[in-house]
């Protein structure tokens, strides 16, 4: 195994893990920055109202993007498994 080839690994699952993490991520700051104008609006300082619905939205992202993100995943998993013998020899 070079060195040119573990770079090249760690960046495919680098980027299979932003992949896989991006929706949750992104409806994650959706919320928040929209509780963030509704809390500015408002000048409800409450910690509780900017914790509890990114919460509930990560969850319910997980739930929606749940299968896409397995399916992500194993792909990778059994690409790099398959290809396994030619890393190694």
């Amino acid at each position: 195994m070079s060195s040119d080839f573990v770079i090249r690994l760690a960046g495919e699952a680098v980027y299979t893990v932003l992949k896989a993490s991006a929706p949750m991520l992104v409806i994650a700051l959706v919320v928040g920055l929209a509780i963030s104008i509704f809390q500015a609006t408002t000048q409800i300082q409450e910690q509780t109202l900017a914790f509890v619905p990114k919460i509930v939205a990560v969850l319910l992202a997980v739930l929606l993007f749940g299968p896409w993100i397995l399916t992500t995943l194993v792909d990778f998993t059994q690409n790099l498994l398959s290809n396994l013998p030619n890393y190694i020899g």
